[in-house]
């Protein structure tokens, strides 16, 4: 059960054009955001940092849902989780993959492009930060400074939201929740407080 229950979609007409853009990427629009829509100055000001962080351009979508997707599992905030792998797979990306993305390290699916991202986004996540000058080092092999920069931004943003989710107990939408319960189980996920039943 959320904390403090979100508006509905139909009181913030002023915002129909950012939800339907949301939409459009997403497949639907996150209640996270329409709690958020409660201070409207907050929620332009979030609305504003990840249009801005999404928009950056440096990385792929893929690549970008991925490190937003282990950042969060990393963090432990299942919401985040749910939310990541059911965009992924709205745009476009093998369900298998998805699954298969904690690990990363050894399956073969995963370039070492991409290791070196989800490596940095896994340590970036944990509290204490365990982010070394060898991360770095890694990703300078395979992206610019202006690539890196979008990964900690993709990172940092999925920090703001893991902390927002998990603290607020956001209710999953039904498309995520779905995709989750039926893809990300097997790895140990839950929707818990997320959920219909609020198991914690």
């Amino acid at each position: 059960m959320p904390v403090i229950e979100p508006l509905s979609r139909e009181s913030l007409p002023q915002y129909a054009d950012q939800f339907a853009l949301i939409e459009g990427a997403m497949g639907f629009v996150p209640t996270s955001l329409l709690t958020m829509a409660r201070v409207p100055a907050l929620f332009e000001g979030f609305a504003g940092l990840a249009f801005a962080v999404n928009t950056i351009g440096e990385i792929d979508r893929e690549l970008f849902q991925l490190v937003a997707h282990v950042a969060s599992r990393a963090a432990g905030c299942r919401y985040c989780q749910a939310h990541t792998a059911a965009a992924e797979a709205h745009g476009g990306a093998d369900p298998a993959k998805i699954e298969a993305v904690w690990e990363f390290e050894t399956d073969g699916r995963f370039t070492e492009a991409e290791r070196a991202a989800l490596r940095l986004a896994r340590d970036a996540a944990q509290v204490p930060n365990l982010t070394t000058g060898e991360h770095f080092t890694a990703l300078a092999e395979h992206y610019t400074e202006k690539q890196i920069l979008n990964l900690v931004a993709c990172i940092s943003l999925f920090g703001f939201l893991n902390r927002w989710n998990d603290t607020m107990a956001t209710a999953l939408e039904p498309e995520p929740l779905a995709f989750a319960s039926a893809h990300l189980a097997d790895q140990g996920w839950k929707p818990g407080k997320h959920g219909p039943g609020d198991e914690r």
